[in-house]
């Protein structure tokens, strides 16, 4: 898929710290419990790390107690991009940025999640980005 945003690795790899590159760049995995915002209560917008587009709101950020951040939605249908995984032996629907491709996690449906759309995006932290509601 041609993304809004496209960039040599080279200069993602230049931009990104090795983690952030890890992750974004490589479907990498943070480890649980130990990202920026798992617990993070404040309210604003959570972003793409790499390209700054909005992904998800914190009023839709739930305490699922995975080990990552847990939203029921993303701000917008368009802001994400879910694609099929079948690594680790196991088939999932990674959730990537749609303006730049990055990885951000995974989303989990029908598995009984007190929400209102019945999913879990399960998102690494260090994919975001927090811009704090002025207020």
């Amino acid at each position: 898929m041609a993304y809004e945003i496209e960039k040599p690795d080279e200069q993602w790899r230049a931009e990104l710290s090795p983690a952030e590159y890890a992750v974004l760049r490589q479907a990498g995995t943070e480890p649980a419990f130990r990202g920026e915002y798992t617990d993070t209560r404040t309210q604003g917008v959570y972003s793409c790390r790499a390209c700054g587009a909005e992904l998800f709101r914190s009023d839709t950020k739930f305490e699922s107690h995975c080990g990552w951040p847990s939203f029921y939605d993303p701000k917008d249908t368009e802001a994400v991009e879910l694609i099929r995984d079948s690594s680790l032996g196991m088939v999932r629907t990674e959730v990537r940025c749609a303006r730049c491709g990055s990885h951000l996690g995974h989303v989990f449906e029908g598995e009984g999640y007190p929400t209102p759309t019945d999913q879990r995006y399960c998102i690494n932290s260090i994919s975001l980005t927090l811009a704090p509601d002025e207020s």
